[in-house]
């Protein structure tokens, strides 16, 4: 996933089908030094990690 792709859902208040190794995840913000973006599983809120982009798939 592009940077500013990433930083634009994870500014959005709508919910958009992103997923991390086939799991379904929530942007919380996106490092742009890193090009990381911390992510949590929708179904494991308390399980925050950090996600390099170019693994982050946005589903249509």
């Amino acid at each position: 996933m592009h940077r500013l792709r990433a930083e634009e859902i994870a500014q959005s208040p709508e919910m958009k089908n992103v997923t991390y190794q086939g799991r379904q995840v929530y942007i919380q913000q996106v490092n742009d030094q890193s090009e990381t973006a911390r992510v949590y599983p929708i179904d494991e809120p308390s399980n925050e990690f950090d996600a390099q982009l170019s693994s982050l798939m946005e589903n249509q």
